[in-house]
């Protein structure tokens, strides 16, 4: 069996087509890296390479010990997600990051090529994952989904203003994110203010809007995640369209709070109450 049957790598990959299939992907937009558990370290150890020529320790550029020693399958800077399964060596591979959590190196495919340009995002939002979340979730994807990008256009960047919208789109979206879905403003693409505020917000939002750029989503497995990011884009789509409908204003008949308290009780999940004020 080669890399490419792994289980982790088939489901990537699968990933990465999806979106793709979705729209949400042009040229080489957006990006993808999760975190290996040991049975995936097992079985794809035997392809790992740790010396030789393109496989340097590089700085991140700050200590992150919570990521220390860890294995992250990512996408390449500049790959489009269209081309990985086609090119896995290429358009993807496998880093580690050292016992410090300082560096990362080369340890499969990235055949010459680094990692996407948001890594350190996508570093620090692991680690804000493994300290201050469950420690669950492993997969962090950022999508360029057309409404998500749409409606930043004309909400602000408000948590209240972006939940009251989501949720009364469409029930699924408050089920999925109980406590919102975090936004920020626009910052600089690929740049560390970018990377450092996502990881505050990631922390606490399962899901995060980059306004005028995309949209970040986490969970344990690729399929919540891509579920998750699937679902908050289909609510965007919705709340868009009725509001077109609607003269542009916002839609009459908004799921209303009492509901989405009933639909919180319903699941046992702790609910946000104060994204409703």
């Amino acid at each position: 069996m080669g890399i490419e049957q792994a289980n982790c790598m088939r489901r990537f990959i699968r990933m990465c087509d999806d979106g793709w299939v979705e729209g949400w992907h042009e040229s080489n937009g957006g990006n993808l890296s999760y975190r290996l558990d040991e049975e995936d370290i097992r079985v794809v150890m035997p392809y790992l390479k740790v010396s030789g020529e393109g496989h340097d320790w590089v700085g991140i550029g700050r200590k992150e010990p919570d990521i220390a020693n860890a294995l992250f399958l990512v996408t390449a800077a500049g790959s489009p997600m269209r081309k990985v399964s086609i090119d896995p060596t290429l358009n993807c591979g496998i880093v580690e990051i050292d016992a410090s959590g300082s560096a990362w190196r080369r340890v499969w495919g990235l055949r010459n090529a680094r990692p996407t340009s948001e890594f350190l995002g996508h570093l620090l939002a692991h680690a804000a994952l493994i300290r201050d979340a469950d420690g669950d979730s492993r997969v962090v994807y950022h999508a360029h989904c057309q409404n998500v990008i749409a409606l930043s256009l004309i909400l602000n960047a408000s948590e209240a203003e972006w939940n009251r919208a989501l949720w009364g789109a469409m029930t699924e979206v408050v089920m999925l994110t109980p406590q919102g879905v975090g936004v920020l403003p626009w910052m600089l693409p690929g740049g560390r203010e970018l990377a450092e505020q996502t990881a505050l917000k990631i922390a606490k939002h399962a899901a995060v809007v980059w306004s005028q750029h995309g949209l970040i989503a986490t969970g344990p497995d690729f399929d919540e995640t891509f579920g998750l990011t699937h679902t908050i884009e289909k609510a965007a789509s919705i709340y868009l369209k009725a509001r077109a409908a609607n003269g542009g204003r916002v839609p009459d008949h908004l799921v209303a709070p009492a509901q989405l308290r009933e639909v919180c009780d319903a699941i046992g999940a702790s609910f946000n109450e104060d994204l409703l004020q």
